[in-house]
């Protein structure tokens, strides 16, 4: 089992804390993972990627992901900007932060969308628009890859006090609203 996913979002936005917090997850879950940024000349609010790959077995692999199975897309204006569904596996999962539901978005069918209105959530629970947590959870949740107790133990180690008592808060809501059960 092989997984990898790119993350779309723009300079400031924590794409490389995402793509890194993911991967501590997936470790803590008791799985290998690698999490690498794509730089170039980025500035604040421009479009910026991040890969991670999450496997059951070490990962060798150390190129850049051309076919991902899963997105996560932190700014959906970026689907103006950018092809963000570029070889994106058939089946491959999509999580946007958005307000609006999956059918504003005009994906085909053949990929599973998921949208969190990450922004606000994070806003109301942590007092930030900070929102890598939240849409690691999401993506936790939709994709079963990672389970909430390996979430709650990375959140914990990267932001151990008031802080990430806040952000698993925001997390569990996120993780628990996309299962559609109380986890």
């Amino acid at each position: 089992m092989l997984r990898e996913i790119r993350i779309h979002g723009r300079g400031g936005q924590g794409n490389v804390t995402l793509s890194e917090f993911l991967a501590e997850a997936a470790f803590e879950g008791g799985l290998y993972a690698q999490a690498f940024p794509m730089f170039g000349s980025e500035r604040h609010g421009a479009p910026v990627t991040a890969y991670v790959r999450i496997s059951d077995r070490p990962i060798r692999i150390r190129a850049q992901i051309y076919q991902p199975d899963g997105l996560i897309i932190q700014d959906e204006s970026l689907f103006a900007a950018v092809d963000v569904l570029e070889g994106l596996r058939d089946g491959g999962l999509v999580v946007i932060n958005s307000r609006s539901g999956p059918s504003r978005f005009s994906i085909p069918e053949k990929f599973k969308v998921v949208t969190v209105a990450a922004t606000e959530l994070a806003i109301e629970t942590v007092g930030k628009p900070i929102i890598n947590t939240i849409m690691v959870g999401a993506f936790a949740a939709a994709s079963g890859l990672i389970n909430l107790e390996a979430l709650v133990k990375s959140v914990r180690m990267r932001y151990p006090g008031e802080l990430g008592e806040k952000e698993i808060v925001a997390m569990r809501k996120t993780y628990e609203d996309v299962l559609g059960v109380k986890a």
